[in-house]
């Protein structure tokens, strides 16, 4: 296939037909597929990000952080809401579609007689790319857990845990407890852990697992007080930490919760890396999170895909009140469990446009006369508009404003239909 391949297009359509079939966890293809590439992985210094919400949030403000610090900056982040090249960005700037053609093109082989999956690609490419601008240092977000997960071929600088939910059961297990211990797997031996876990008792099994891992040393957000006296607006959410006064423009009393974790990750960092207070809160002004409670006009959108997510941005509707009628299209894979999400979500949502969003896939496709029944039984107002180009035209004909959310594949797509660009450029 390799002198076949010439466009952007082809390398994805190459890559992204890796992600059929059963999701294999495990790092033995990664790290063989690495290998031939000359472990880029081992000349990073990265900080490594796990937890169920809330990685993307402090993925970005590390980034600002360290870029107001002044050092070069990888990261690499997952799933993409429009473009490919979302998930791979340094100082900022996605990596140049020429330079995954090429990546492709000579590594398919490789790829295929090791049977790498989409995400071990992926992985690898990141590694790849962020070596070879020779970025000061990269930040890594987890795909599925932390133990067996591709990205945990690094010895990273800081690793940080944000929280624990139920999610991708299937693979890490139905009890927050089995998830907890997947997700503790990124702590490596004498190196800082830190722990965002707002409850008490799994907070202390992902310091137990911390321990057990040799891990040192181990702070927990929480334990040090946490931020305190949380105010949270359309502009932003403001917070108390460490007795000073912290300002991120992320909305959500949840993004304090983050941004603590991510100060807390930046304090654990070497001299030469660990950016001063003022690079600190010039860094915060400037995060940038597409997708998580952001607002372009009347449009709301937020990648909410299961009930935690879906929770946190009741809570964070609650507190900001956006106009009214609030109209969600509103469109969640399968597997996760929607149920919980509408039933969190009725409450700040005046009526539900129940779509199909074009790049999921069909496997994954949920049931919408069932979700439409459980609805009514519900007494939620909901109506079903299949096509999403005409469910997103429904939403803004009756909503003041129009929330767009359930999954990564919902907010991307109404993004590219709307043509608002995530990574701002």
């Amino acid at each position: 296939m390799g002198a076949e391949l010439k466009t952007y297009g082809d390398a994805l359509d190459f890559l992204f037909a890796r992600t059929t079939g059963v999701w294999k966890l495990g790092l033995e293809r990664v790290e063989g597929f690495l290998h031939l590439l000359g472990d880029p992985h081992r000349d990073l210094r990265t900080l490594h990000v796990a937890g169920t919400n809330g990685k993307g949030s402090v993925c970005a403000t590390l980034e600002a952080a360290l870029r107001a610090r002044g050092l070069r900056v990888g990261k690499y982040t997952s799933p993409h809401l429009v473009d490919f090249r979302e998930r791979f960005l340094i100082d900022g700037a996605p990596v140049e579609a020429e330079r995954i053609v090429s990546f492709v093109e000579q590594w398919t082989p490789e790829v295929e007689r090791l049977g790498a999956t989409f995400f071990e690609a992926t992985t690898a490419m990141a590694f790849t790319f962020f070596a070879e601008a020779k970025v000061d240092v990269a930040v890594i977000e987890t795909g599925l857990g932390g133990r067996l997960d591709a990205s945990n071929v690094v010895q990273p600088l800081v690793a940080g845990v944000t929280n624990i939910g139920i999610d991708h059961v299937e693979y890490l297990g139905g009890t927050r407890e089995e998830i907890a211990v997947e997700k503790a797997g990124i702590f490596k031996r004498n190196t800082p852990a830190i722990v965002g876990e707002p409850e008490a008792e799994i907070r202390a099994l992902l310091c137990r697992e911390a321990v057990a891992r040799g891990a040192s040393p181990i702070r927990c957000v929480y334990e040090d007080g946490g931020p305190s006296d949380v105010r949270v607006t359309a502009e932003g959410t403001d917070f108390t930490l460490g007795g000073q006064r912290i300002r991120t423009p992320l909305v959500g009393a949840h993004q304090a919760a983050n941004a603590a974790v991510a100060m807390a990750m930046l304090d654990a960092l070497p001299d030469d890396l660990r950016p001063s207070n003022a690079d600190l809160h010039r860094g915060l002004s400037q995060v940038l999170l597409p997708g998580r409670f952001q607002r372009v006009g009347r449009y709301l959108f937020d990648v909410a895909h299961n009930p935690d997510g879906a929770a946190t941005l009741a809570r964070t509707m609650e507190a900001v009140r956006p106009p009214g009628p609030v109209v969600a299209v509103f469109s969640v894979l399968a597997d996760k469990d929607w149920r919980g999400m509408l039933d969190v979500l009725s409450g700040v949502v005046d009526h539900f446009v129940l779509t199909h969003c074009p790049t999921a896939p069909a496997s994954r496709a949920w049931n919408l006369p069932e979700v439409l029944a459980y609805a009514r039984e519900r007494g939620v107002s909901a109506e079903v508009i299949r096509d999403f180009d005409r469910a997103l035209v429904r939403g803004e004909a009756q909503g003041a404003t129009v929330l767009i959310t359930g999954s990564f594949h919902t907010v991307g797509d109404a993004m590219a239909r709307l043509e608002v660009n995530p990574t701002g450029g």
